[in-house]
C-alpha cells in the first residue's frame, strides 16, 4: 500500500478523491433530537434522515459512487431477458473471481435465503467464524443451527491480534468429528466479521479451512460482502501478501471457495447482490430459486442501472487507493477515541469504529440493552446515528429467554468517501464528552418486540428519564451550540 507521511509527523488519513457533488446536511438542536429518538422508539433504525446529521448506521447502500459509476448507469440496457448490461456484469465477475456461473439477486440476504433453502435441512449445522443476524435467521428458519468456531481471541475487545476473524481449525475438526460430515450443510467464512468489530481473516487461515473441507467433502462458502476491507487488511498485515496485487489476493480467495456470495450494497457500492461459483451442481440447484424469489436470471431483482454501477464498482475494488479509504478513516477515529479514554474494539477493523458499550456504560445490565441505550445517547448528544450490535440484535430462544450477546457494541460505520475529516473529529468530540458524562445514561426495555430481527423495527422505552437529564447537561456545557 502507498504510504503518505506528513512533515509535521501527524498521522491522519488523506482523502484520495475530490468532492464534485454535495448533499446538504441538517443538524437539529438537542431538543429536537430528544423528540426524534423518542418517536423512533429509541431504535436508531427508525430515525428519519431529516433528523440525522451524520448517518453512521451502516455502509450498506450508502457508500459514495464514483463519477465512473454514475456515468455507467446511463449506458444500461433495460431489457427483461438477455440484457447486455447483465453480460457485462457477468464477465466482470468471471474476470475478478474466476467463476463460470453467476446468479444475480436484489441484495445479500436474498443470497442467504437461497443458500439456506438449498443446503440447510432440519438438524443440519453451519459452522462459521461468526454469525451475522440475517444469515443466522435464514439458517434457523430452515431448521439448521449456527455453530461459531471463532478464535478465543475474537472476543478480546482490546487486542493486537491481526486476524481475529480467523476460524479455529481445531474447533472445526472437533465439530465435524462429533456430528459427522453429513450433518454439515456448508462452512461459511465471513470476510470482515461484522458483529465482532469488522475483524478480518487471513488467506493462510482460509487455506487451512479449505483443507479440512476437502478432507470431509464439505462446501466452503465465502460471504464476500465486506471483502474490500478484508483485502486491505491482508495486504497490510499478512506478510506473504505484502507485495501481492489486490487482484491476485482476490483470485486466491475465490479459488479457495466453492461458492461466493455478496451484497453489492457493500461490495460494488450499488443496490444488488449475487452468488458465483464454478460448481455446476451448486449452480443448477440454486438457479430455480432465482426465478422463484428474485426475477429472471439476467436481472435477479436488480435495476440494470445498478448492475452497470456494480460492474464499475467491482473493478474499482481492485484499486488499493480506493479500498484503503474506509479502513484508514476507521483507524483514525479509533485512535482518537482511545486518546480520550473511550473504550473501543482494537485493532481497528473494517466497516466502522466499534465502541465497547460494556465498558462505556458498565452500570447498565445486558438485559437493559446497554449498546442500544448508548446508540440512542450518542444520537442525542451529536445527531450521529450508529447501530446497536449486541443483545438487542439477538433474539430470544424458543422459551422466550433473552440471549445475551458475547459483545455489546455500538457500530459507527464509515461509508467509503462520504465523511470529511472534520465531521469525524466532531463525532469523536461528542462521544468523548458523552463518555465523561456516561453515568447519566440508563437502560431500555421493549414495548413492541418483533419475534424475528427485532432490532430492525422493534420499539423501546427508557427505564428512567435519563435522556432529559443528558440533554440538560449538554445545554449546561455547550450553551446554544447544536
Amino acid at each position: 500500500m502507498t504510504s503518505i507521511k506528513f512533515y509535521s509527523g501527524e498521522s491522519i488519513p488523506l482523502e484520495m478523491h475530490k468532492v464534485r457533488i454535495v448533499q446538504k446536511l441538517n443538524l437539529p438542536p438537542v431538543e429536537r433530537r430528544i423528540i426524534a429518538i423518542k418517536e423512533a422508539g429509541y431504535n436508531t433504525f427508525l430515525l428519519k434522515n431529516e433528523d440525522i446529521f451524520m448517518d453512521m448506521l451502516t455502509d450498506s447502500g450508502v457508500n459514495a459512487m464514483s463519477d465512473r459509476q454514475q456515468a455507467a448507469m446511463l449506458e444500461a440496457d433495460d431489457s427483461y431477458a438477455g440484457s447486455a448490461t447483465f453480460t457485462k456484469l457477468e464477465n466482470k465477475i468471471e474476470e475478478i473471481f474466476g467463476t463460470k456461473y453467476f446468479l444475480p439477486t436484489h441484495q445479500g440476504r436474498a443470497c442467504e435465503n437461497i443458500l439456506a433453502q438449498v443446503y440447510v435441512t432440519p438438524g443440519s449445522i453451519v459452522p462459521m467464524n461468526y454469525h451475522f443476524t440475517t444469515t443466522k435467521a435464514h439458517i434457523s428458519l430452515n431448521g439448521g443451527r449456527v455453530e461459531e468456531i471463532f478464535l478465543e481471541e475474537a472476543l478480546n475487545l482490546t487486542s493486537d491480534v491481526s486476524f481475529k476473524g480467523n476460524v479455529d481449525i481445531d474447533k472445526l475438526k472437533a465439530l465435524i468429528a462429533e456430528n459427522g460430515a453429513e450433518k454439515i450443510a456448508f462452512v461459511r467464512m465471513e470476510a470482515g466479521t461484522n458483529l465482532i468489530g469488522g475483524q478480518p481473516f487471513s488467506v493462510a487461515n482460509m487455506r487451512e479451512v479449505r483443507a479440512v473441507c476437502d478432507e470431509h467433502n464439505v462446501l466452503l462458502v465465502l460471504d464476500a460482502s465486506l471483502l474490500a476491507d478484508n483485502l486491505y487488511f491482508i495486504k497490510e498485515r499478512e506478510e506473504q501478501y505484502k507485495y501481492a496485487t489486490i487482484r491476485d489476493i482476490t483470485r486466491e480467495m475465490a479459488d479457495l471457495s466453492d461458492i461466493i456470495y455478496f451484497s453489492a450494497r457493500k461490495l460494488g457500492f450499488a443496490r444488488g447482490g449475487g452468488i458465483c461459483t464454478n460448481n455446476e451442481e451448486a449452480y443448477l440447484k440454486m438457479r430455480e430459486y432465482i426465478t422463484l424469489y428474485e426475477g429472471f436470471l439476467t436481472y435477479g431483482g436488480m435495476s440494470v442501472r445498478e448492475m452497470e454501477a456494480i460492474t464499475v464498482g467491482l473493478e474499482e475494488t481492485m484499486d488499493e487507493q480506493m479500498i484503503n479509504q474506509a479502513p484508514q478513516f476507521i483507524a483514525y477515529m479509533t485512535d482518537e477515541l482511545i486518546k480520550r479514554g473511550v473504550p473501543v474494539v482494537t485493532p481497528a477493523g473494517g466497516l466502522g469504529c466499534h465502541v465497547n458499550a460494556m465498558d462505556f456504560v458498565p452500570h447498565i445490565e445486558q438485559s437493559a440493552y446497554p449498546a442500544g441505550a448508548l446508540a440512542a445517547a450518542i444520537y442525542i448528544v451529536s445527531g450521529v446515528r450508529g447501530m446497536e450490535r449486541g443483545t438487542l440484535s439477538e433474539q430470544r430462544d424458543e422459551n422466550g429467554i433473552e440471549t445475551l450477546s458475547a459483545m455489546e457494541l455500538v457500530r459507527l460505520a464509515l461509508p467509503r468517501r462520504v465523511f470529511t475529516l472534520s465531521q469525524v473529529k466532531y463525532a469523536v468530540d461528542r462521544i468523548a464528552w458523552l463518555y465523561d458524562n456516561r453515568e447519566l445514561i440508563d437502560g431500555l426495555e421493549f414495548v413492541d418486540e418483533p419475534k424475528v430481527l427485532r432490532f430492525f423495527f422493534g420499539k423501546l422505552e427508557t427505564t428512567s428519564a435519563w435522556p432529559e437529564k443528558l440533554a440538560a447537561k449538554f445545554r449546561e456545557d455547550f450553551g446554544d451550540s447544536l
